[in-house]
């Protein structure tokens, strides 16, 4: 498989991620309804793919985002440079003491357990990063002069503002310009669209998206939500819809799109919410390849298992150019990312790689 990826030393990033950034407030093992102390992470759907691709497969990544200049967002760059990842392509934002002008995002999220699903709160309207506009950002320096391989992005941060569906297509499109490998994930959220213009207002934006994208993501309920693609199929299998109805609607999705180099998805059976069958697929050069089968996956905290699956298949194409190891290494990472705690991973490299060459979860000494 051929990316034409541009050479590693002609750029100053291996991969940059788009899009917003938000603290994560978690309870533990408690509930948001209940909690008296909060752990605090940094996460978002974009960011959570630089990191990982920083902090666990050692490339150079950045985050381009904005936040509102105070002690909120003092704290979200210290977690950010705490992962590696470089934060001098964030765009400061004057507000004012109340966030009146702008502000930076909140989510409460709890885990899950057992019979009780997890369970997410935002609080994240009127943002710095959702008033930004591709104004604020110099897309031509970064892509044209600094040298970027890899640009991902989703519909996540798409879906935050008019402003940020025109920021989407203008980063995208200077990268493309200059000859930098774009990823995408859908990731459809019904409710965020809906302030905007719901369905029909993503179809638009993102049909538009989807013509500059190289490598797309997403599960058959974002293919169908955010590209008008339908999946045949019963959910009462839901296993067997993903791997047959979703294997259709990638034929119709490459043919819709002759520009998709890869396409790809993780496969999630929700036994309990800490009990999950888990794999992944990839669509590449007309074959669709299958990762390795984690039946009864043991999950701590569910969140950010498809972004550590994106880095880990953005990794394996831009190193192997082999869409079976890139299935293998997302599959992998997002396995070994939901069990610990927070968005963003804590595996490394070689964890990763004992867990595809089969080793077991003996005690390592």
């Amino acid at each position: 498989m051929n990316l034409n990826l541009k050479p590693r030393e002609e750029c100053k990033y291996d991969a940059v991620s788009l899009g917003e950034v938000m603290l994560r407030f978690d309870p533990g093992e408690g509930r948001i309804r209940t909690a008296r102390n909060f752990r605090v992470w940094e996460g978002g759907g974009e960011y959570n793919v630089a990191r990982g691709l920083r902090r666990c497969f050692g490339m150079r990544t950045a985050i381009i985002t904005a936040f509102a200049d105070n002690e909120t967002g003092l704290l979200l760059e210290d977690l950010i440079l705490q992962g590696g990842v470089d934060t001098s392509l964030i765009r400061w934002m004057k507000t004012d003491g109340i966030g009146r002008v702008c502000r930076n995002g909140l989510n409460f999220t709890e885990r899950g357990f057992g019979i009780r699903g997890a369970k997410g709160c935002s609080d994240r309207a009127n943002t710095a990063i959702s008033k930004a506009s591709p104004k604020d950002f110099d897309f031509e320096s970064v892509f044209g002069k600094m040298g970027v391989r890899w640009l991902h992005t989703g519909g996540i941060y798409a879906a935050l503002s008019e402003q940020s569906c025109e920021t989407v297509l203008s980063a995208i499109k200077t990268a493309k310009k200059y000859g930098t490998v774009v990823s995408y994930d859908l990731n459809y959220r019904p409710s965020m669209w809906d302030a905007i213009g719901g369905q029909k207002k993503a179809r638009q934006v993102n049909r538009e998206i989807a013509s500059y994208v190289d490598v797309m993501i997403g599960n058959e309920e974002d293919f169908t939500a955010c590209l008008g693609l339908e999946v045949e199929g019963n959910d009462a299998n839901l296993k067997e819809l993903n791997r047959n109805g979703y294997q259709d609607m990638i034929n119709r999705a490459a043919e819709t799109y002759p520009n998709f180099k890869a396409i790809a998805t993780t496969l999630r059976t929700v036994r309990t919410a800490t009990v999950n069958d888990w794999s992944a697929i990839c669509w590449a050069d007309g074959r669709v390849y299958q990762s390795k089968d984690y039946s009864g996956l043991e999950i701590m905290d569910r969140v950010g298992g498809g972004d550590s699956f994106a880095s880990g298949l953005i990794y394996g194409l831009m190193e192997t150019g082999d869409p079976q190891a890139a299935v293998d290494y997302g599959a992998a990472h997002g396995a070994l990312a939901m069990t610990t705690p927070g968005d963003t991973t804590m595996a490394g490299k070689k964890e990763v790689e004992a867990l595809l060459d089969g080793k077991g979860a003996r005690v390592q000494r």
